[in-house]
């Protein structure tokens, strides 16, 4: 069954509202260079993160400008996974993967050729629709087709993510067949804060793959 990560998380009470809808993993956005609504401090998301329940994969989305700040910033979340949205080496990813003990996502350009570079350094490959500082939210889909024969040649579990919505996920899911799905604007009223039904029919639809009315 395909997972559901519910990403930009800035307030306890949208926390809940994705733990309640049932989501595998939370995130927060934390230390990126680009303007986001989404953003919180590094303390905000510390305190997001022990706020979740057991059971519930807690996720640094971070844009560090070394494998060292990226270690820095996992040591002071304490989240479960951090996902790296920047132009890293495989040796950085490696470097990060060697020195925290939380799970490694990196993020891989849907256009990139060279994605699979990471495969190995890597524990998850999330695939997305950057922009052009290379981070994502960007609310665009790309070709679903060809991140389901990505996924076919590389081991790492993919997650797919951009643009995906309540009303699209269910349609992503069975295309790529991914590890999990990540949502961050798709299910939001404004920037930065979430549309709680929104949350709950995007993890319905996303993990038993049948669309839920609004």
């Amino acid at each position: 069954m395909t997972r559901a990560k519910v990403c930009g998380l800035t307030n306890e009470g949208d926390l809940r509202a994705a733990v309640d809808a049932g989501a595998d993993a939370v995130g927060f956005i934390a230390d990126v260079p680009v303007d986001t609504p989404r953003e919180v401090s590094i303390a905000r998301a510390a305190d997001l993160a022990a706020a979740a329940p057991p059971f519930v994969t807690t996720v640094l989305v971070t844009m560090p400008e070394t494998p060292e700040r990226a270690v820095e910033l996992v040591e002071r979340v304490e989240a479960d996974a951090v996902q790296l949205h920047t132009e890293i080496s495989v040796a950085g990813v490696e470097h990060v993967a060697a020195n925290t003990s939380a799970a490694v996502l990196q993020t891989v350009d849907a256009e990139d050729p060279e994605g699979a570079r990471y495969d190995d350094a890597a524990d998850a490959l999330l695939v997305d629709s950057v922009d052009a500082a290379g981070a994502g939210g960007t609310g665009r889909t790309h070709d679903w087709d060809a991140t389901r024969e990505f996924a076919d040649t590389v081991d790492s579990p993919v997650v797919l993510a951009g643009g995906l919505t309540p009303e699209n996920v269910a349609e992503a899911v069975s295309t790529v067949e991914p590890f999990a799905v990540d949502v961050a604007s798709g299910v939001e009223k404004t920037g930065g804060e979430k549309d709680h039904d929104a949350v709950r029919r995007f993890v319905a639809n996303a993990t038993g793959h049948r669309e839920v009315e609004a």
